[in-house]
């Protein structure tokens, strides 16, 4: 039961990827070219989100106290901010603004059969296995 109702959530939010472009790189990088061809809707698209998913947490939260297919809420455990997260957040940045893809709407656009997508998800692929490798050293 779980499974199908991760299926559905993920393609639910596969749908709203790929209704709002999203799943569009070009759309995505010109989000981030201010000074050229700005293309604002990725704001509206992550505000429309949030507008939903807020008050939809705090609902949760208060309304339950155990989610329906597990024992408790995946909360955070750790709070603090540090190198490994700001690093994370900064080369998930660079690589979002550089390909325009980011995994969740990459996912949705395997639809497409462009190449440029199957290169993104293995580069990413590859990028999570070395860091998995190097943080397995580190520790």
């Amino acid at each position: 039961m779980r499974e199908l109702l991760a299926l559905g959530f993920g393609a639910i939010f596969g749908l709203g990827i790929a209704i709002s472009g999203m799943i569009n790189p070009a759309k995505v990088m010109n989000f981030f070219d201010i000074y050229g061809t700005w293309d604002p809707s990725l704001a509206f698209v992550m505000i429309g989100a949030l507008a939903v998913a807020i008050p939809g947490y705090a609902l949760i939260f208060r309304m339950s106290r155990a989610p329906v297919l597990n024992a408790q809420f995946a909360r955070p455990t750790k709070t603090a901010l540090d190198r490994r997260l700001i690093g994370g957040a900064a080369l998930f940045g660079l690589g979002w603004g550089a390909a325009g893809f980011c995994p969740g709407g990459a996912i949705p656009a395997i639809g497409l059969g462009e190449a440029s997508v199957y290169v993104f998800l293995l580069a990413m692929i590859a990028g999570m296995m070395a860091m998995r490798q190097i943080l397995a050293r580190l520790d």
